[in-house]
């Protein structure tokens, strides 16, 4: 019987993590420590450090409701580059509570290739969720007692768009009443729950650069409108000092180690189908300062993650990926070619190749919307026969698509030397053609580090134009249709000063367009846009698309059912 992904972790000594913190080139006063194994860092001495590494974006083409093993990659192929001799650090999201107990389970990787330890990873870690919810919510019960005790800004209790939070799925909290009970207990009003990792003080957190930056990021942020309509901000309620108190400590990233010792900083969470979705930029920011080559990750497929990646993160930081890493399996190809959930585990040929488009619509998408090398990664599973790998390499070298088989889950590094070979090999020629690039770019694009990277949209459009690039330039769509109230809500962001901001689209993960039953590389095919919402803390604008929510459900059979703990305190079930 094959062993779990936690019997697995536990097999593994960890190093101390003062230890791992040396290997990275970080003394130990630099250390806040929990435990023998997670540390906090204190970045801001690491302040005028020159970056100095090479940025590997590992990102996927649209995925099956199980999830294809993109944080596996990413951690076995920063194991592999470690391996091959190159001072190597990952950057990856802290796992929600919702997923984990939810339809994934665990979320630190799996096999061989996790970081560790895994069931403090996945469960409570360092307490940065918890703050982020803490804080969250304590804006919540401000605003609340602001109404309450007089409402010298003239909220309407109507248009509050602030919601409290959990980190749980849990769809009974999605609308409630509260307030009830008389004068004493608040003002009755409708109300709602986000998931944690939804909430917008996530977002300020991940993409903050300092204490100073975060407080401020939390001021901007719009929790209600006026009877005139005009926003009302954490500021107005004189608010952010005290979220900024909670999150002090959340701020700095978490230090931890796969199971091979390769340094790893896992730090924030954003969901990538409803906010930016990456780890925190303060975390890749240190690594690019400590090693030769740094692997972050992307939530979902390249037309989300990645794309608010380079859209949102890369332009605000000035940063660019040397490389991109696409994952792909041959079940999810299976998946976008229509073949049941049930059935992916069955050799079909055929439908492997008519699921091929999607894997060449995301590689269209990184070389020539964002200018960027990619090499296809073939997360190989038990299930995937010899047939159908040849087929895919096949169908790849006809295409002119680099592809590269991992198997990091079942070996490890070893199962992903020949991908960190390909990824060195990139980023190599990328920096042969850098330096012969010519300077000559639009003034949004020449700031950034190479001169290669290219945006879907730029930010001196309208709202309604970057909209409508990215629906027809990375969804491949012929337009976007806006519903009265978004189009009412396109002119009230532009007349409040928000028009500047980049888009966050809330999509489905699921497909190119807002529908979750459109796979493959759909064509013939509009976006509709049904609300706006200025994040103005985060600094972008959140447009959403189809049906997503901002908390999910359980499934019919949640992997909670699955988790136990044995007599000694021996936590069972995460996978």
């Amino acid at each position: 019987m094959a062993k779990t992904d936690i019997e697995i972790a536990h097999e593994v000594t960890p190093l101390p993590i003062t230890e791992v913190a040396q290997n990275a080139g970080l003394s130990p006063d630099l250390l806040d420590l929990y435990g023998n194994t997670k540390a906090k860092i204190n970045v801001a001495a690491l302040k005028d450090k020159p970056a100095r590494g090479k940025l590997i974006l590992v990102t996927a083409i649209n995925p099956t409701p199980a999830g294809e093993g993109k944080t596996t990659t990413s951690v076995g192929l920063a194991d592999a580059l470690a391996a091959e001799g190159h001072k190597t650090m990952l950057c990856l999201r802290e796992p929600s509570l919702g997923p984990v107990f939810g339809m994934k389970g665990g979320a630190a990787g799996g096999g061989y290739a996790q970081v560790i330890p895994m069931e403090d990873i996945n469960l409570h870690f360092t307490g940065d969720f918890h703050a982020i919810g803490a804080a969250n919510n304590l804006c919540a019960a401000m605003l609340d007692n602001h109404i309450k005790q007089g409402n010298l800004c003239n909220i309407d209790p109507r248009r509050i768009v602030w919601k409290r939070c959990v980190d749980m799925n849990d769809r009974q909290l999605r609308h409630v009443v509260d307030g009830l009970g008389g004068v004493a207990n608040g003002v009755p009003r409708e109300d709602g729950f986000d998931i944690t990792v939804a909430s917008e003080v996530m977002a300020c957190l991940c993409l903050a650069s300092d204490i100073a930056d975060l407080k401020a990021r939390l001021a901007r942020m719009v929790v209600a409108y006026t009877y005139d309509r005009e926003p009302v901000t954490v500021a107005d309620i004189q608010a952010q000092g005290a979220l900024c108190a909670l999150l002090v400590d959340a701020l700095k990233p978490n230090l931890v180690q796969t199971l091979e010792h390769t340094p790893a900083l896992v730090h924030g969470g954003p969901f990538a189908n409803i906010a930016h979705g990456c780890n925190s930029l303060q975390a890749t920011l240190t690594a690019l300062k400590l090693a030769d080559y740094v692997v972050t990750e992307a939530g979902f497929g390249a037309d989300l993650g990645a794309e608010k990646f380079v859209d949102i993160v890369c332009r605000q930081a000035q940063i660019a990926p040397n490389a991109v890493v696409l994952v792909a399996t041959i079940r999810a190809l299976k998946y976008n070619a229509g073949v049941a959930k049930t059935d992916l585990g069955r050799e079909n040929c055929v439908a492997l190749e008519a699921g091929l488009p999607n894997l060449e619509r995301h590689v269209h998408n990184i070389q020539q919307v964002f200018g960027l090398p990619v090499v296809v990664a073939l997360n190989v599973f038990a299930s995937d026969t010899p047939a159908e790998i040849a087929t895919l390499t096949q169908l790849c070298q006809q295409r002119g698509i680099e592809l590269v088989t991992c198997e990091a889950w079942a070996q490890g590094n070893a199962g992903a030397r020949e991908l960190a070979r390909s990824v060195v090999a990139l980023c190599d020629k990328r920096d042969a053609t850098s330096s012969g690039a010519d300077a000559a770019a639009t003034s949004d694009t020449a700031a950034t580090p190479s001169a290669h990277l290219r945006y879907a949209y730029n930010l001196d459009e309208s709202i309604e134009q970057k909209i409508i690039d990215l629906a027809t330039k990375v969804y491949h769509a012929d337009g976007v249709t806006f519903t009265p109230v978004a189009q009412k809500q396109l002119k009230q962001l532009t007349d409040q000063g928000f028009a500047s901001l980049p888009i966050c689209m809330a999509k489905t993960q699921y497909s190119f367009s807002d529908d979750p039953t459109a796979l493959g590389a759909p064509d013939n095919f509009t976006i509709t846009v049904r609300q706006l919402k200025p994040a103005a803390g985060a600094g972008f604008i959140v447009v959403y698309t189809g049906d997503i929510m901002t908390m999910p459900g359980l499934p019919k059979v949640p992997a909670a059912i699955n988790i136990d703990v044995t007599d000694d305190g021996t936590i069972t079930g995460l996978f």
